[in-house]
């Protein structure tokens, strides 16, 4: 069963879906921003479920005012995407709070060059975790602030928290 609920904060309202595990618990799924391209949106038949949310809340909070720099929560999306966008996530899962790193560097890490740089940017373009998997921290071979899916003034303010701004 999927849940939903919507938690605000500096970035806009965010919606956070999660899968109900056979123990109870909800792995998280997505983590949507307002206008973002490819956003998730509730459909019919899952359940809004703030409560179920309640530790990936507090999480963000904690991140957004400058006290946690990662985040410790169970993730649904082994299911999502193809096998190549779930290696350029974990890659994604690697780039250190306050660092940068481009998309010829993660082609590099999972083993494309050429052409292939363009899927990695397809795949970073997909990630469905936006903030909590930090494909905020990719950034353009020249220094720029390009690819985010929820708008470049959104990742210029993450990389302005975590004091990775390059400008």
């Amino acid at each position: 069963m999927t849940v939903y609920a919507r938690v605000d904060g500096p970035l806009g309202s965010m919606l956070l879906t999660g899968e109900e595990t056979p123990d109870g618990a909800v792995a998280l799924a997505s983590l949507s921003l307002p206008e973002q391209k490819g956003a998730v949106t509730v459909r019919e038949g899952w359940r809004h479920a703030p409560e179920a949310f309640t530790r990936v809340a507090e999480q963000l909070e904690e991140y957004f005012a400058g006290r946690t720099k990662a985040f410790d929560l169970p993730l649904a999306p082994e299911g999502v995407g193809t096998p190549f966008q779930r290696r350029v996530w974990r890659v994604l899962d690697d780039i250190p709070y306050g660092m940068t790193t481009t998309y010829g560097e993660i082609a590099a890490r999972v083993g494309v060059s050429g052409a292939g740089v363009r899927a990695v940017g397809t795949a970073i373009g997909r990630n469905p975790l936006l903030v909590v998997r930090p494909c905020h921290r990719v950034i353009g071979a020249d220094g720029s602030l390009r690819g985010y899916a929820a708008g470049p003034e959104r990742k210029e303010r993450l990389l302005g928290l975590e004091g990775a701004l390059v400008r």
